[in-house]
Formats: C-alpha cells, sequence, structure tokens
C-alpha cells in the first residue's frame, strides 16, 4: 500500500523541519502525526529564547539535554517540531515562535487559522 504524503498547511507536500536537531514526533525531521501522537507535534517553530523559557515554566523543558531519550536539548534559533496547544498558549502569553509555514502539518488548521500561522511565518 502506497504511503499517504503528509500536506503542510498550504496544502503542499510537507517539507523537513530539521534533522539537526532530529524533530519530530517519528524522529524523522518532519512534523508529521498520526493517533499515537497525542501532543500534536504539528508546528515547525524556530524557537527563541523567551518561548523555551516559558515552555519550561509549563513543565516542559527543552532545554536540558536528555542523551537516553537521544535529545540534545535546544537552543534559541534550533528548528523544532511544537505541539499545537503549546504554541497556541505561548502566542496567547505573547511568546509563539516564528515558524516554517512550509514545514507545519495541515492538521494545525483545525486548531488555529492559516491567517494567524502567516503572521508568524518566515521563510
Amino acid at each position: 500500500m502506497p504511503q499517504e504524503v503528509a500536506l503542510n498547511a498550504l496544502g503542499q507536500p510537507l517539507v523537513p523541519c530539521s534533522f539537526d536537531p532530529m524533530t519530530g514526533f517519528f524522529r524523522d525531521g518532519c512534523c508529521k502525526t498520526d493517533t499515537n501522537d497525542l501532543g500534536r507535534h504539528l508546528v515547525c517553530a524556530i524557537v527563541t529564547k523567551e518561548f523555551l523559557q516559558f515552555s519550561l515554566e509549563k513543565g516542559n523543558d527543552l532545554i536540558t539535554p536528555r542523551p537516553e531519550f537521544a535529545f540534545p536539548g535546544l537552543a534559541p534559533g534550533d528548528q523544532w517540531c511544537l505541539c499545537i496547544n503549546r504554541w497556541v498558549e505561548a502566542l496567547e502569553a505573547n511568546c509563539a515562535p516564528h515558524i516554517k509555514l512550509e514545514s507545519t502539518h495541515i492538521l494545525a488548521l483545525k486548531t488555529v487559522s492559516l491567517e494567524m500561522l502567516e503572521r508568524y511565518a518566515i521563510s
């Protein structure tokens, strides 16, 4: 059976988000998802110091390396597939990071409008 092509928020084939650090629910560099991805890691974000601190305060430490999970820890400027709800929380707290729209999964549009995503998009 052929593999279904994942689409981005623009309705085009999903472009990889990051291979260094390796990101994605499947750790394949893409913000792909399936029913096992309870966090819905849909948004390809370019993380900032402010966002990393916000996430830490919310109980998700994305800064500290966790070698046992092959997680190097993130630094400002890294690209990472974020959970859509965390990105929305950051948006509401005025610290949402910019995103790569071509690498953000189309299912993000079930939570956030394309117009809002476009406001935070960089190329």
